[in-house]
C-alpha cells in the first residue's frame, strides 16, 4: 500500500533504518535460512565439507570472506527453485518470529510519515522479500551475483552490506545525499557494527545491546528495547545456532 512519506524542515525525507538479525529478529537470518534449506534438501549437508577447512582462516578472510565460503550451501541451485525456496521461508518466519515490539515500532515510523529502510548484511535475495512482507519502503541486503545457478563461492557487488557499506548504500540508492545527521529520522540496531548507520540519525534505538552499544546508550542517552529472546542465556543460542548450520533445527508450523 503506497503511503505519503513526509518530509523534514530542510525539505528531505525523514528516514527510519532498520537493522534486521537480533534487530528486528532475534536470529541470525542467514543460519534461519540455511536451515531451512537444510531441512528440505538435505544432501546439502555436504556443505559442511567446504565449510569447515576454511574455519580456522576466519581472521584472514573477513566477514565477507567467510559469508562467500558459507553460501556453499547453496551450490548449483537454480534460481526458480532458490526464488521458490525464498517464499517459502519468508511466509513461515515473517511476521512470526519477529519481536512484536519491534514490528510495532515499524508500524509506528510508518504512521509518523518516515520513509522506512531495512539495511541488513544478510543476502539481498532473501532480505529484499523479508523487508516486502513487512511493509518496509524499500529493502537492501548484500548482492549476491549469480545467474541461472549458483556459483560455489558467489562474489558480492559493493561488498558485504555492513559497517559503512550501509551508509555508502545509502548513498548509492539515493536515499541521502551526503553522510550527515538526517534532520527527524531514527535507528535502530543491536550492534556497534551498525554505528555508521545509526550516527546518520537524530533518534537512536538499541535492542538488546551488548556491555559496549549499552555504554554507548547510556552515555548518549539513547533509547534502549530489550524484547524478551526465545532462548535462556547465549550458550542455548550457540547451541540452537550450530543446529540451524547443520540443518537440524525442527521446523515448526
Amino acid at each position: 500500500m503506497l503511503r505519503a512519506v513526509q518530509e523534514s524542515a530542510s525539505g528531505k525525507p525523514r528516514l527510519a533504518l532498520f537493522d534486521l538479525d537480533q534487530t528486528l529478529i532475534p536470529w541470525d537470518t542467514q543460519l534461519l535460512f540455511c536451515n531451512w534449506v537444510l531441512r528440505h534438501e538435505p544432501v546439502r549437508r555436504l556443505f559442511l565439507l567446504f565449510l569447515l577447512p576454511f574455519l580456522p582462516l576466519w581472521w584472514v578472510l573477513g566477514s565477507e570472506g567467510m559469508k562467500r565460503v558459507f553460501l556453499s550451501f547453496l551450490w548449483k541451485m537454480r534460481r526458480e527453485r532458490l526464488e521458490e525456496l525464498v517464499e517459502n521461508f519468508v511466509e513461515r518466519y515473517v511476521p512470526s518470529e519477529c519481536y512484536s515490539g519491534l514490528l510495532e515500532e515499524l508500524a509506528k515510523e510508518g504512521e509518523r510519515g518516515r520513509r522506512t529502510i531495512l539495511l541488513s548484511a544478510s543476502p539481498e535475495f532473501y532480505a529484499r522479500p523479508i523487508g516486502e512482507a513487512l511493509g518496509f519502503d524499500a529493502s537492501y541486503g548484500t548482492r549476491v551475483e549469480f545467474g541461472d545457478t549458483m556459483p560455489l563461492f558467489p562474489d558480492f557487488t559493493g561488498g558485504n552490506n555492513k559497517r559503512e557499506v550501509k551508509v555508502q548504500r545509502l548513498l548509492e540508492e539515493g536515499e541521502i545525499e551526503q553522510v550527515e545527521v538526517l534532520e527527524d529520522s531514527a535507528g535502530y540496531s543491536d550492534s556497534t557494527v551498525d554505528l555508521p548507520m545509526l550516527r546518520l540519525c537524530e533518534e537512536i534505538t538499541v535492542v538488546n545491546p551488548g556491555a559496549e552499544l549499552g555504554s554507548l546508550a547510556e552515555e548518549h542517552g539513547w533509547r534502549v528495547m530489550r524484547p524478551a529472546r526465545p532462548f535462556r542465556d547465549r550458550h542455548q543460542m550457540a547451541w540452537r545456532c550450530l543446529k540451524q548450520m547443520c540443518g537440524l533445527e525442527r521446523i515448526g508450523s
